[in-house]
């Protein structure tokens, strides 16, 4: 006869080890991803090395802030250039040396810098569109979930996020992703994207980089703009 004890533990047996079974990585990440989103704030820094070139020294980080169906801002700097740009929905602002202009005025020398913000996503935007491309994920010791990149994603991002105007897609292109998740909410992600880029003058170069997103002050983050680029931005 067979004791209701072992049958006890023959069922649980069986529910952990569904559960286990059934647990997605990415849909793990998924909702660490919309939980940030849900949050009213968050503040982030954003920090990318390149290897492999004379651009491998890591560049100056990227600050943010950014606050639920509100205002995003964010400051860069590039070689001797210092931006600072403000977003709420579809509109975009930068601070220029004259005053904050709408990025879609943006002519001449200052169009390098639209173009960058054009391809700018926020931390939230970012990490479901590095999801949306990774292959699969599985968790690490150190509780990290990384993946590869999809060939095709690692190239949009390459295209994306080149500072030139490209002239045609990115060759060789690949990468993986990272996540990071604390008591259910994304707290850093990191990626790297590698390839053969070309830009204006056909010539190409080799991109190997890593950028690695911190985000932090959750729900206690001001995100504070200037009235002259609220103006620019609209109601």
């Amino acid at each position: 006869m067979i004791s209701k004890a072992f049958l006890f533990a023959l069922v649980g047996g069986s529910v952990i080890c569904a559960t286990a079974a059934d647990t997605d990585p990415k849909a793990e990440i998924g909702a660490a991803i919309a939980s940030l989103s849900g949050k009213p704030n968050y503040s982030w820094v954003a920090r990318s090395k390149s290897e492999g070139s004379a651009a491998s020294a890591r560049s100056a980080p990227t600050e943010g802030k950014a606050e639920k169906d509100g205002y995003t801002y964010f400051k860069l700097t590039m070689g001797d250039n210092t931006v600072e740009a403000a977003l709420k929905g579809p509109k975009s602002v930068i601070k220029t040396e004259a005053d904050w202009e709408s990025s879609q005025d943006l002519k001449g020398d200052g169009a390098w810098i639209a173009r960058r913000l054009s391809a700018f996503k926020a931390p939230v935007a970012e990490a479901q569109d590095l999801l949306a491309k990774v292959k699969a994920l599985k968790k690490e010791r150190g509780g990290a979930y990384s993946g590869d990149l999809t060939e095709v994603g690692a190239r949009e991002l390459l295209f994306a996020r080149s500072r030139e105007a490209q002239v045609r897609w990115p060759t060789g292109s690949k990468g993986w992703v990272k996540f990071w998740i604390k008591n259910g909410v994304l707290t850093q992600y990191e990626y790297n994207l590698q390839g053969r880029v070309a830009g204006q003058n056909q010539q190409e170069h080799e991109v190997n980089r890593t950028t690695t997103v911190e985000i932090k002050s959750i729900g206690s983050t001001k995100v504070q703009i200037p009235e002259e680029a609220k103006k620019k931005l609209g109601p």
